[in-house]
């Protein structure tokens, strides 16, 4: 990372000799520079918005979103793992606590039999969820799904897309043919089990490109051939 941005600022140091007006921009470098020097995490508490932008597109790896995973005894607590959350809070980072042997044991048991071994272990949920749900939230993902008779799917998306972006997630001629768009949301489903269901209560609704998608929501897409 080090070596990237001083590369990157004598490039611009160059321009500048040439009288290019490059003056923010070497020192947005020098900011970033002495961060790397420093070892700090880059994000938006150490670094202007503008030399954020220019280290994540020079792909720097302490630009990258980042959380800890704290490996815990089965009470998922201790005093190393306070530890660990002082140290991320620091970076701005958040820690999420799993118990490799819980997990190790949770994934040798059939679905059905993990929800009482995890009763008896007292957790909501496997580690591995709330790793998965983690890294969603530092990326800026949601899913969205599809149904049809063949088959149902889930779909990755960035957060805030609308729904004729969300669409090319699937095929991206679906965005230039894209009609509108069919939804339900998650929790509305659940609440009728079905899709005619849904659509019997009026929760079946009609969108347009512009819609927000949300997470969870239940879509069927309409396009041009």
């Amino acid at each position: 990372d080090l070596e990237i941005a001083q590369k990157a600022r004598l490039k611009v140091e160059k321009l500048n000799r040439a009288k290019a007006d490059q003056g923010d921009l070497l020192k947005d470098w020098d900011d970033i520079i002495a961060m790397l020097s420093e070892q700090k995490q880059l994000n938006a508490n150490t670094l202007s918005e503008t030399a954020l932008t220019l280290a994540q597109q020079a792909q720097l790896l302490m630009a990258k979103p980042m959380f800890y995973l704290a490996n815990c005894n089965t009470t998922l607590d201790g005093k190393h793992v306070e530890t660990l959350e002082q140290y991320a809070a620091q970076k701005g980072a958040d820690v999420v606590r799993i118990c490799s042997e819980i997990e190790a044991e949770i994934a040798q048991l059939a679905p059905e039999d993990q929800v009482e071994f995890l009763a008896d272990a007292n957790l909501a949920e496997p580690g591995l969820n709330k790793v998965i749900r983690e890294g969603y939230a530092l990326l800026d993902l949601e899913t969205f799904f599809t149904a049809g008779e063949k088959e149902i799917r889930a779909w990755t998306f960035k957060r805030g897309s609308n729904a004729q972006e969300a669409a090319g997630v699937i095929h991206t001629d679906f965005i230039k043919g894209f009609i509108r768009a069919e939804i339900v949301s998650f929790n509305d489903f659940e609440s009728t089990k079905t899709i005619q269901g849904a659509k019997d209560a009026g929760l079946w609704r009609l969108e347009g490109k512009s819609y927000l998608v949300q997470d969870g929501d239940i879509i069927l897409f309409r396009v041009n051939a």
